[in-house]
């Protein structure tokens, strides 16, 4: 089984800044890729960045060079830098690894419970 857990999230005014953390643990033989995915209320989940294990970086359009994804493959974490925050930022924040597994050698998506952030005009 593989687990997420997010952290970092808060409450922040316009302008400022947040980091996200995600530490993936368990039982698997690689990550294929982890990424950050959002969902503000009334909204569908939408991808915020991701990272290829190879360190291709892919992010969404409304991120505007605000935000930044890294990895720490040793410890096996995932970060997101997120600057100029704005209230249309606030959501729930999902950690998102794709693992491979002995009974899953393709590699299978797993997620966090998710961190809020909340940006106040």
């Amino acid at each position: 089984q593989v687990q997420l857990v997010e952290s970092g999230g808060g409450l922040v005014q316009a302008g400022g800044s947040l980091r996200l953390s995600c530490a993936v643990s368990g039982s698997f033989f690689s990550i294929k890729g982890m990424g950050w995915y959002r969902q503000a209320p009334g909204n569908q989940r939408e991808l915020v960045a991701y990272i290829t294990s190879g360190g291709s970086t892919s992010y969404a359009d409304f991120v505007e060079g605000r935000f930044t994804i890294s990895v720490n493959n040793a410890k096996n974490m995932v970060f997101l830098q997120m600057n100029s925050l704005k209230p249309e930022d606030t959501a729930v924040y999902y950690c998102n690894a794709n693992a491979v597994l002995a009974a899953v050698p393709l590699g299978k998506n797993y997620w966090g419970k998710g961190t809020l952030v909340t940006v106040s005009s």
